[in-house]
């Protein structure tokens, strides 16, 4: 079972670099965010290795997210090969960011 890796401003890039990777973006403050959290690790069991699961505390990585021009949590984004291929702001359901990581495949 996939677990739902924890990146920061050290290992952001390199877990992107290769592959399809979805990474959320929050915050510990964020209401919104504790709801899409739960959907995330959902996805991370069901993705198996297909795809990396991840999650950006926008407090403490906020160079990644400075970059990427994260204005509003949560933010899901999905990468393939280090770069973004489809970006979902606000709580998103697990049936539309399975759809995009088959997609991106």
């Amino acid at each position: 079972m996939a677990s739902v890796l924890e990146l920061d401003d050290g290992n952001f890039s390199e877990t992107i670099k290769t592959g399809v990777t979805l990474v959320d973006f929050w915050a510990p403050w964020c209401a919104p965010c504790m709801m899409q959290g739960p959907i995330v690790e959902g996805v991370a069991k069901k993705v198996g290795s297909k795809a990396k699961i991840a999650k950006v505390n926008v407090d403490e990585a906020q160079q990644a997210a400075n970059e990427l021009g994260i204005r509003a949590i949560p933010t899901v984004i999905l990468f393939k090969d280090g770069k973004p291929v489809q970006q979902f702001v606000g709580v998103t359901q697990e049936k539309a960011l399975m759809s995009a990581i088959d997609e991106a495949q």
